[in-house]
């Protein structure tokens, strides 16, 4: 690569990165410094953002800040990748906002007219599309929270019964959750034997990859070990099944305030049994799942149905939970529906999961892996009731925040590569487009839709997807659609907030192709600082912590576009270093770590017109190898 001439002072390279390159913005420059040079938090927590679990999400305070800034009360804001809905909810909140709301935007020196903006979104999943809807437009939180209540305690006074357990002294108890644990095959003695046996130990607790037969003491390593599978009778279906055997392993349980665990018992057998002879209800959605890219063979064997996803125990108190929620009607229905559906397929399915993390003694239970559909050889089956309780408290606060302002958002269940809307209607959008191959979220919403009976039309869904035939030129085809509709609904001096996020330079061509090919170009850019990453920013090889910012305004000049085809004469390893040593001199270690720094770059190259040159784990590689800052490319890099 060729060096380029770079600033006289690298630490300005933080500064210069974010500026514009081609035209003056319509707010003034301190705000738009304020707003996308510096990191903006985006907390994950609150009810708002708590409500509902949906992958993705950016907290509503943080992007009411953008809208704030941008726009001014009696505004109308539009997002074409609506998701859950909190472009909508961030639009409400700018008619009441928080005190730490009003304190950020006095920090960063924002000049805002707080006051209630309208929305609208539009948003291609049923689940999405149902969740910011209901989120949006809440039914009154009183009535909502008597209804929940009442259903709630018709549910455990007539199946509370079913999550009866004894505690180890024998006194009757409830149970908080149980532990399955899948039945293994000993390579050695042939016996059948348990997951847990062979791999968990408590106190410490520890889940080993090595199996260990509790009976002949034979080692392996999991992969060489078969998972033993039974037939079961599939009461929805009508007919046999083979699945992976499983067998309770632990029982966890409360007595009054006491809490206590235990191993299974003869008695949790028979309480097991009983249910079995308990009928399904006939709202149990009888869908066939169509597989795509989550499909695992191994785990998601005998897997063919929503249905299969539950326990027995658990699908008939859900489905009954559901049977009572239908006889209300209108926005309370949709209410509370929504509650059910908060908790059923992150907790009440056998995805939710334990791990086991150092220091503690017993395993933690957590939610399924967000993301995917992932199910563990111990998998977890929790108590409905006491989850659904839980919730209803988180919920009832959210609905509380949301109900009886005065700002209008409408949720519009459709493509937004086809909006319904006269061209120049919308003052400012604020979007998060999907991020390329990362998250399928028609195939992860499918649990939820088959009781809605609503589902996602996948012919419009942006995404990288070999099952869908879609790969990144249909991604940036779609992409542009939905960018090029959002330019027509825009005023002319409207502006366009996108937060993005990818570890892959072809993903971040591919978006910046299609914002240019719609009329727009990068005037800021900036990070967005989640405090939480997503479960795939933590855990993926190469990803990126820290969500890009983009402020995109219209394209000025028809010869922008050239400017992106230069990026390879400028050295990256030497905006790198520029960057590197910007962040050594900002005396901040989140601004030093790799992940910010990557996203740092892709900034500087789009805000530049520029291609994203290389993906995150070849820029982290390069980053491990630098002893300290300051390498600079040789002719020929």
């Amino acid at each position: 690569m060729k060096q380029m001439k770079m600033p006289g002072e690298n630490e300005q390279m933080l500064h210069t990165a974010n500026r514009p390159r081609k035209a003056a913005p319509a707010m003034p420059a301190k705000s738009l410094d304020a707003l996308y040079r510096q990191p903006l938090a985006a907390k994950r927590t609150g009810a708002l953002y708590g409500a509902f679990p949906y992958p993705t999400k950016i907290s509503p305070e943080a992007i009411a800040l953008y809208i704030a800034a941008h726009t001014k009360p009696g505004d109308t804001v539009f997002d074409g990748f609506g998701g859950s809905g909190t472009t909508g909810l961030a639009a409400l909140l700018c008619e009441r906002p928080t005190e730490e709301l009003r304190a950020e935007a006095i920090r960063l020196g924002l000049d805002v007219q707080w006051g209630a903006r309208n929305a609208v979104l539009y948003e291609l999943g049923a689940l999405g599309s149902f969740v910011g809807r209901t989120l949006t437009n809440p039914p009154d939180p009183a009535a909502f929270r008597k209804a929940a209540e009442d259903v709630l305690a018709a549910g455990e006074s007539e199946d509370g019964w079913m999550y009866e357990a004894r505690d180890p002294s024998g006194a009757k108890g409830s149970l908080r959750h149980l532990i399955w644990s899948d039945k293994l095959r000993c390579p050695g003695c042939r016996s059948s034997v348990t997951l847990w046996d062979a791999c968990v130990s408590l106190d410490p607790a520890e889940i080993s990859s090595t199996f260990s037969c509790p009976k002949c003491r034979h080692e392996a390593p999991m992969d060489d070990v078969q998972r033993v599978t039974v037939q079961e009778q599939d009461d929805v279906l009508g007919e046999q099944r083979a699945l992976r055997g499983r067998a309770m392993a632990r029982v966890y349980g409360s007595t009054g305030k006491k809490r206590w665990s235990r191993r299974a018992t003869a008695a949790d057998l028979t309480l097991i049994k009983k249910i079995e002879a308990e009928p399904i209800p006939s709202c149990v959605p009888q869908a066939l799942i169509p597989w795509g890219d989550l499909y695992r063979k191994g785990y998601h064997q005998g897997i063919t149905h929503v249905h299969h996803f539950y326990t027995r125990r658990n699908l008939i108190v859900f489905a009954r939970m559901w049977e009572r929620v239908e006889s209300y009607r209108g926005a309370l229905r949709e209410g509370l529906r929504f509650w059910l559906l908060s908790y059923n397929a992150a907790h009440g399915t056998i995805m939710t999961r334990v791990v086991a993390k150092s220091g503690q003694k017993d395993l933690v239970v957590t939610s399924a892996q967000p993301g995917v559909l992932y199910v563990s050889g111990l998998p977890v089956e929790k108590n409905f009731f006491a989850g659904l309780r839980r919730k209803l408290t988180t919920i009832a606060q959210a609905f509380e925040t949301i109900h009886g302002g005065s700002g209008k958002v409408e949720v519009v269940h459709g493509s937004s590569c086809a909006v319904a809307l006269p061209s120049g209607s919308i003052d400012y959008v604020f979007t998060d487009p999907p991020f390329g191959a990362n998250i399928p979220y028609a195939e992860l919403s499918y649990i939820n839709e088959a009781w809605l009976k609503t589902f996602t039309d996948r012919t419009d869904e942006a995404i990288v997807s070999p099952d869908q035939g879609k790969a990144i030129d249909e991604y940036r085809d779609l992409l542009t659609q939905s960018f090029s509709e959002a330019r027509r609904i825009l005023k002319p001096s409207g502006k366009a907030t996108m937060v993005f996020h990818s570890a892959s330079a072809e993903v971040w061509n591919a978006l910046q192709r299609a914002y240019q090919d719609a009329g727009f170009d990068v005037e800021y850019a900036g990070v967005l600082d989640k405090k939480q990453g997503s479960f795939k920013q933590v855990t993926t090889e190469g990803a990126v912590r820290g969500d890009p910012v983009l402020l995109l305004g219209p394209r000025r000049k028809a010869e922008a576009r050239i400017e992106s085809k230069t990026g390879a004469d400028e050295c990256v390893w030497t905006v790198a270093t520029a960057l590197h040593r910007a962040a050594t001199a900002a005396h901040d270690p989140a601004e030093a770590t790799a992940q910010r720094l990557y996203s740092r770059l892709v900034t500087h190259f789009l805000s530049h017109h520029q291609q994203v040159p290389l993906d995150a784990d070849v820029f982290y590689r390069w980053y491990a190898e630098q002893p300290l800052p300051g390498v600079l490319c040789s002719a020929g890099d």
